[in-house]
């Protein structure tokens, strides 16, 4: 934060810090893995896209947020963590107008991350949320800004009736993805992942996983569907920056089969892991 290393506990903002205000920032998590981080071009270009669809402008260079990354790595004590870039237009007059906000503020936080239990992340249960829905071509969808409140509300109805994570629809009630993972499912001999075009964020591990499955060869479908598809589906499954791969058990009331080829792609997005991570 400004360049020096704090404890979280002293990193304080402004209360008239525009991202703590009204969301007007961007952030990106990213798994770091003893000194690597995996595919930082994608998170890093969609991190100044995203400024750059928002006005924000990237007051640093990309070296001097990679010497950032490895100064706060650098204190670790465990060998996999998470690291999130939070970019906020920074402090300006009050009121919605963006005008005389003019001094962007990135902060770097590390998180430890837990390791992947010897059998994998466990099954999830998903419950499909009706109460709030993506806006249809919403232009924002594209870019993980930092006002998720649609992703937190839809969260916090799936778990208080005992589900782990919420499937989220559009307006048109096609599936976008879950609160904050992309979603695929199986059918006879492909692999399906609704469309960015439905309102879906282009997650860095979605395309690891497209990368993935083309690579064994296998039928890969970007989808517009309703989540009735879902429940005839051979098996659905989540993706996420810091977990990688997540089975889902069930969704909604309905159980939810395993593929047999889920064992298959997750070898191949593993190797694909370890190909793509490199030195920060």
């Amino acid at each position: 934060m400004d360049g020096r290393v704090l404890p979280a506990a002293e990193a304080v903002v402004s209360v008239s810090d525009r991202s703590f205000l009204y969301g007007d920032g961007l952030f990106e998590s990213l798994p770091w893995d003893s000194g690597r981080l995996f595919r930082w071009r994608e998170h890093w270009d969609r991190l100044t896209c995203g400024a750059h669809f928002l006005g924000i402008r990237i007051a640093w260079e990309e070296a001097q947020v990679r010497a950032g990354i490895r100064a706060i790595t650098a204190l670790l004590e465990t060998p996999q963590a998470t690291v999130r870039l939070h970019l906020s237009r920074g402090v300006g007059p009050r009121g919605y107008s963006p005008r005389g906000a003019d001094a962007p503020r990135l902060i770097l936080t590390v998180y430890p991350a837990p390791a992947m239990p010897p059998g994998g992340w466990p099954p999830i249960a998903l419950k499909t949320c009706r109460t709030f829905a993506v806006a249809t071509g919403d232009p924002l969808a594209a870019h993980k800004s930092a006002n998720k409140l649609l992703n937190v509300l839809a969260r916090a109805e799936a778990e208080a009736q005992g589900f782990d994570d919420a499937l989220l629809v559009n307006t048109d009630g096609l599936i976008t993805e879950s609160s904050s993972g992309n979603v695929f499912w199986w059918e006879e001999d492909s692999l399906h992942t609704p469309p960015l075009t439905a309102g879906v964020l282009p997650g860095v591990t979605r395309g690891a996983v497209l990368d993935s499955a083309r690579e064994l060869d296998w039928t890969v479908s970007e989808t517009a569907a309703l989540p009735s598809r879902l429940c005839t589906s051979h098996g659905i499954f989540l993706s996420f920056s810091t977990r990688g791969l997540v089975p889902v058990r069930a969704l909604d009331s309905q159980n939810v089969p395993t593929e047999a080829r889920q064992s298959l792609l997750q070898e191949a997005f593993l190797r694909c892991c370890e190909r793509e991570w490199e030195p920060v």
